[in-house]
């Protein structure tokens, strides 16, 4: 679908594109392809897509995959797209925010694992990368367009200025390949930024132990709270839920080898683990 077809579309239906909503349409099918071969679904896959809009990324999927639940929540498109009547009969559109529903539950029946596609709106792009890394034990991979830089803080290396909670999380959890960047020219209304496109599978044998992902994240989040200080000072004021003095933190890098000057962004992903694992122990 072009950008003109795009804005016919939302003429006719009254719509306008909601920049609050991180409403920015492909318009490129030849791309939308694309993207959904690099995506991996196959025919007996069922799907969940974040971001109908209009439908780009639907079709496709709908094409190679057994079914689609896409997830839609600017109502006025879901009227349109009803009112359309044009999506494939194994697509089930479904008006809600991804970010409150019970996104396992609506795949339920599935015979396998599930795949997940989706145009991520960018104002909340890093909270729902977040929630998928709590459903990785049900999902075979997703497959997500993002803000660049939010893509280059996933994909950071350690030391580097975007390394921090997201790469550790990520890193702990997930691989990550097929990346695809993608310009401001492939959207209506073109965004102002870059685009990346990137898969995300969960790691056969995760270092974290169940009930570790929560715990650990309250701990890199407070060690990256103040990044300029030491991780001894920003661990102490970082809202951690349990109180501990900066000589019993210092005792705690100590034993794991850790330099107590040292800043959150110079600690591997493995060390915040065993770090977070010996706060939890003090408890």
């Amino acid at each position: 679908m072009s950008a003109g077809g795009v804005r016919a579309l939302l003429d006719a239906h009254g719509l306008r594109a909601h920049r609050d909503l991180g409403q920015n349409f492909i318009v490129d099918d030849h791309l939308a392809e694309r993207l959904i071969e690099r995506s991996g679904v196959g025919p007996d896959d069922w799907v969940i897509e974040i971001g109908t809009g209009f439908g780009a990324l639907t079709r496709p999927l709908a094409a190679r995959a057994a079914r689609v639940v896409t997830l839609e929540i600017d109502s006025g498109l879901v009227r349109a797209l009803r009112a359309e009547g044009d999506l494939p009969d194994n697509v089930e559109l479904i008006h809600g925010d991804a970010l409150e529903l019970d996104l396992a539950a609506l795949v339920a029946d599935a015979p396998g694992p599930v795949r997940l596609v989706a145009n991520l709106p960018y104002y909340a792009s890093a909270p729902l990368l977040r929630r998928l890394l709590d459903l990785r034990e049900r999902l075979a991979d997703w497959s997500v367009m993002l803000q660049s830089e939010v893509a280059r803080r996933l994909l950071a290396g350690t030391g580097t200025g975007d390394y921090g909670s997201l790469a550790v999380l990520h890193r702990l959890t997930v691989s990550v390949s097929m990346a695809m960047d993608l310009s401001p020219n492939c959207f209506f209304p073109a965004p102002n930024v870059d685009s990346t496109f990137i898969r995300l599978t969960p790691l056969r044998e995760s270092p974290l132990r169940p009930g570790e992902l929560e715990p650990l994240e309250r701990v890199v989040r407070a060690g990256f709270s103040q990044r300029r200080k030491t991780l001894v000072n920003s661990l102490r004021s970082g809202g951690l839920d349990v109180a501990i003095e900066a000589d019993a933190i210092r005792q705690l890098l100590a034993e794991l080898a850790i330099d107590p000057r040292v800043r959150a962004e110079r600690l591997e992903p493995e060390q915040h683990l065993a770090l977070a694992r010996a706060l939890a122990s003090r408890r």
